[in-house]
């Protein structure tokens, strides 16, 4: 590998963070180390962040049915390697988030099933990098299926960093959740309703792709299905209101985001299924017509070989 491109890749055996964070299921940041005073403030900037991040729903891309099977198994192979690594939760949703703008730019060719997975390995390696305060070796992301020399994730890492320019730092609904729980229920949240809220914004994000909604509408609406699941949209236009930043925040879309959660959730609990349950892996069946994903010609073996 050329030394001017190694040199921008992060190396696996480096902690650049030291700390314990304690048990909590996603760390919180001070609201002083944004040099702000208030929540309101706080929010403020995270959703002047998501708007000049261009997230919204009418310029999302739509995935074709194969690769929304791909992304599924994808996603089941980030929550089980999440929880083995012990990553905090807004690790799996950014990896996911960087797989789903990947691939609206950049297309797999039919069959190319390793490619998937690289990719996966490659987006929640660079999610780790940018949330995890120990980040673990690459081949620490090997799986049972798949195994990938270092040099090869290295290499579609930076692909990733190439094709999303370099803007890694994708806010997520979870920044939002404590502010929205306390400013949405209208006395005392319920004790759960952080987990439950959680739960619904995984819900989601395996069924649809991360672009179609702003991460502060997924935050408001899975907040507001956690506490009631009888909403109107004069109910949700009444709740917004009491956001200091609700001008930012349509209720149009949040109440259309609120059915869309407690329809995906109510049809999972019908099946009985659960956020981080797997699924057999699901073939490739078709091209896209966006930018062909460029790693080898040919399947990458364990050693990086190409395979006949």
């Amino acid at each position: 590998m050329d030394d001017s491109i190694s040199t921008l890749l992060c190396q696996e055996n480096v902690t650049f963070l030291e700390g314990e964070l304690g048990n909590e299921k996603f760390p919180f940041i001070p609201l002083s180390d944004y040099g702000v005073l208030s929540e309101d403030e706080y929010i403020a900037i995270l959703i002047e962040r998501e708007i000049r991040f261009g997230l919204k729903k009418n310029e999302s891309f739509v995935f074709e049915n194969w690769i929304e099977c791909a992304r599924a198994d994808a996603i089941n192979w980030i929550f089980k390697t999440r929880a083995a690594l012990g990553f905090y939760f807004q690790t799996a949703y950014l990896s996911v988030a960087y797989f789903d703008r990947f691939l609206s730019k950049r297309s797999i060719d039919n069959g190319k099933y390793w490619a998937i997975r690289l990719l996966s390995v490659a987006c929640l390696s660079l999610a780790a990098k940018m949330e995890e305060c120990n980040v673990p070796f690459l081949l620490d992301y090997q799986s049972e299926d798949y195994c990938f020399e270092n040099k090869v994730i290295q290499r579609m890492e930076l692909l990733v960093l190439t094709t999303l320019q370099w803007n890694m730092a994708n806010v997520t609904p979870f920044a939002f959740l404590p502010y929205f729980i306390t400013k949405l229920c209208n006395e005392t949240p319920p004790f759960n309703v952080l987990s439950r809220a959680m739960q619904l914004i995984f819900t989601l994000m395996k069924e649809v792709n991360l672009m179609d909604h702003r991460p502060s509408v997924i935050a408001a609406a899975a907040t507001l299905v956690a506490v009631n699941q009888q909403l109107t949209i004069e109910a949700v236009k009444l709740k917004m209101s009491s956001i200091h930043q609700h001008r930012f925040l349509d209720p149009k879309d949040i109440f259309a985001c609120y059915n869309q959660i407690q329809s995906l959730y109510l049809e999972k609990t019908r099946r009985g299924k659960l956020v981080d349950s797997s699924g057999p892996s699901s073939p490739i069946q078709s091209m896209t017509k966006r930018r062909r994903l460029a790693i080898n010609d040919g399947k990458e073996s364990c050693d990086g070989k190409k395979l006949p």
